[in-house]
């Protein structure tokens, strides 16, 4: 989801296992001319959840550079 979501989904709903489920949305969110609800509304008509924008802390892999490998 973070990806249709453009940010970082951080999961606070204290759910444990995995589910198979099914989710309708519209990925185009500046389209208007589709009957599919957009993902935020999505998520809340079809799985009963909230998407809550909000800051907090999360992992970032920083590369500091990057070099080609020796011949041996």
């Amino acid at each position: 989801m973070a990806g249709a979501a453009g940010r970082i989904i951080v999961d606070k709903t204290g759910l444990t296992g995995t589910f198979d489920m099914v989710l309708r949305f519209n990925p185009d969110a500046n389209d208007t001319s589709s009957d599919l609800p957009s993902l935020f509304a999505a998520v809340q008509e079809q799985l009963g959840l909230k998407l809550d924008a909000q800051t907090a802390p999360a992992e970032v892999l920083v590369i500091d550079r990057v070099e080609r490998p020796t011949e041996n």
